[in-house]
């Protein structure tokens, strides 16, 4: 089980997505470009000291990450607001990738064609969307109950 997160442009919900990662040992994918620096003090604020208990992947594209996680035969699951498929209806297996996509913009139309599964986080009717860091940890314990990774 990874997170990939494609361009982040916030680094304060990077920086609490690998708290995050570091709490339930699962590794993070950065698919660059990122909206800052990795170093950036605001994503080192939020993450703190568990920076060093978490495992960070840099690609530097999307092309990049896609051709690595078919290599290694990860399945991609994106995290969108334009699906109808529940994560609570949904069985995650080890070898999925939770992608989620930029905080302004999510993912472009590519990646919604490749990606394997797009599920989404069921709220109140009216409402956009989640943080992404809140929606991350949302998937991530779904995942992490089903799999009994904990």
């Amino acid at each position: 089980m990874r997170i990939a997160l494609f361009q982040p442009d916030i680094p304060q919900n990077t920086g609490n997505i690998l708290r995050l990662a570091a709490c339930f040992n699962t590794s993070v994918d950065i698919i660059e470009p990122a909206g800052f620096f990795l170093d950036n003090k605001n994503l080192k604020r939020s993450v703190m000291d568990y920076y060093k208990y978490v495992t960070l992947k840099r690609h530097v594209d999307w092309k990049d990450f896609y051709t690595w996680s078919q290599k290694e035969k990860f399945r991609i699951i994106l995290l969108t607001t334009k699906s109808s498929k529940k994560i609570f209806e949904y069985n995650f297996k080890k070898n999925d990738i939770l992608l989620f996509g930029r905080e302004t913009s999510g993912v472009p139309k590519e990646v919604h064609r490749v990606a394997k599964e797009k599920l989404v986080i069921p709220i109140k009717k009216g409402l956009r969307s989640l943080n992404v860091s809140s929606a991350a940890a949302i998937v991530l314990g779904e995942a992490v109950r089903q799999l009994k990774m904990v």
